[in-house]
C-alpha cells in the first residue's frame, strides 16, 4: 500500500484530538512517513493503523469520512496522470491499468454493458475487522474524485458485498445510494458519464506522468500485469465470454501453459472466468429487454439452467429474483 493513502486519515482523526504521534507512534512512525511519495506499507501495517484510528476515535463510520477527505493528488504520479486524461472513461482505464500503484491487494475493474457501467472493487486479501472501513473509503473516495475530475454529478449508486452496518444511517445523506448484501462491491453509473470531459485534461502532462507510472509499475511485481493481461482477454470484441481454449489461443499459448503460468501467480483461469461471468451477469440482468436465455448465451453457458445454478452460487438467489429486486 502507498503510505500516502493514509495521509487523509491522519488528518481526519485530528478532529477527535488524536494526533499523529498517538496514531502512528506505536508503530514507530511519524506523520512524515505517510507523506513520502515513494513510501509503501505492508498490508498488515496498513490495516493495523486503520484499526487503531477507529479505536482511538471511537467512530465506527470512519471509512466514509476518510473517503470524503481523499484527493486525486494523494496518489502521486498516478493521480497526476489520471487528472490529465481527456475523459472520465480514459481516467478510469488508466487507473485500472496502474491499479497496483494504488494498492496491490485492491484492484479495480471497469465493466460496461449497454448503457450501464460499473467499477468493480476486488479484494485480493482479507481486510478483517476493518473491511467496512476500507470498502467505504474506496467507494466514497472514487466517487468524490470522479466528480472533482469532471465537475459534474456521476449519478452513481453503490453495491456492497456485506450487510449494512448499524452506523451507516448516520452517513447515508453524504454518499450516493447504497445497496448492501450484494454479490460484489462496485460503483454503478450510466455509461454515458464515461464520456464526460475532465476539467484539467492535458496531453503533455499525461505523457510525462504516464512515463513515470510505467517506471513505478516496472518496479513492482510483473506477475500482476500478466494476470491483468489474461483478464483483458476473457471477453471478445463482441462482448461475449471466451471459452478457456479461446482465452489461451488469444494469449498465444496452449491451455496447459496458460494454466501453469497463472498458477505461478496464485490464480486460475476458471476463477477468472467465473468472476468475469458473475460481474457481467449483474450488469446484463439490469437490461430488461434481454431474456435469461440471451444472458446465458452471452456468458457462454449452454443453457439457462446451468446459468441459474451458477448465479445462485454467486448471489444466493435466482437471476429472476435478482432482476426483480
Amino acid at each position: 500500500m502507498p503510505a500516502a493513502v493514509l495521509s487523509p486519515l491522519v488528518e481526519l482523526v485530528k478532529h477527535w484530538n488524536v494526533g499523529p504521534d498517538d496514531l502512528l507512534g506505536t508503530f514507530g512512525l511519524s506523520e512524515a512517513d505517510v507523506v513520502q511519495p515513494q513510501r509503501r506499507f505492508s498490508q498488515q501495517l496498513y490495516l493495523s493503523i486503520i484499526d487503531r484510528a477507529r479505536t482511538l476515535t471511537g467512530e465506527p463510520g470512519l471509512g466514509i469520512g476518510w473517503g470524503l477527505q481523499m484527493r486525486i493528488s494523494t496518489f502521486g504520479y498516478l493521480g497526476f496522470a489520471t487528472m490529465s486524461t481527456a475523459t472520465l472513461g480514459d481516467a478510469i482505464a488508466l487507473a485500472v491499468q496502474f491499479a497496483p500503484l494504488g494498492a496491490t491487494a485492491e484492484p479495480i475493474r471497469l465493466q460496461v454493458q449497454g448503457d450501464v457501467a460499473s467499477l468493480v472493487l476486488d479484494e485480493l486479501a482479507d481486510f478483517g475487522s476493518v473491511r467496512d472501513v476500507v470498502t467505504f473509503a474506496r467507494l466514497t473516495g472514487l466517487w468524490r474524485m470522479g466528480e472533482a475530475l469532471t465537475g459534474r454529478s456521476l449519478r452513481a449508486t453503490a453495491e456492497i458485498a456485506f450487510a449494512e452496518p448499524p452506523y451507516y444511517a448516520r452517513f447515508a445523506n453524504l454518499v450516493p445510494p447504497v445497496r448492501f448484501d450484494q454479490p460484489t462491491t462496485r460503483a454503478v453509473m450510466p455509461a454515458e458519464v464515461l464520456d464526460y470531459p475532465l476539467v484539467m485534461a492535458s496531453p503533455i502532462a499525461l505523457r510525462l506522468a504516464n512515463e513515470q507510472c510505467e517506471m513505478e509499475l516496472q518496479a513492482l511485481s510483473s506477475g500482476s500485469r500478466f494476470v491483468r493481461t489474461v483478464k483483458d482477454l476473457l471477453v471478445n470484441r463482441e462482448g461475449s465470454i471466451r471459452s478457456a481454449h479461446e482465452v489461451a489461443e488469444a494469449a498465444g499459448m496452449s491451455p496447459r501453459t496458460l494454466r501453469r503460468q497463472l498458477a505461478l501467480h496464485g490464480c486460475s483461469l476458471s476463477t477468472l472466468l467465473d468472476q468475469e461471468r458473475r460481474d457481467r451477469a449483474l450488469l446484463l440482468l439490469r437490461m430488461k429487454h434481454l431474456s435469461l436465455a440471451e444472458v446465458a448465451t452471452r456468458l457462454d453457458y449452454g443453457n439457462v439452467q446451468t446459468f441459474e445454478r451458477a448465479f445462485h452460487r454467486w448471489a444466493g438467489m435466482t437471476p429472476a429474483a435478482y432482476r426483480r429486486r
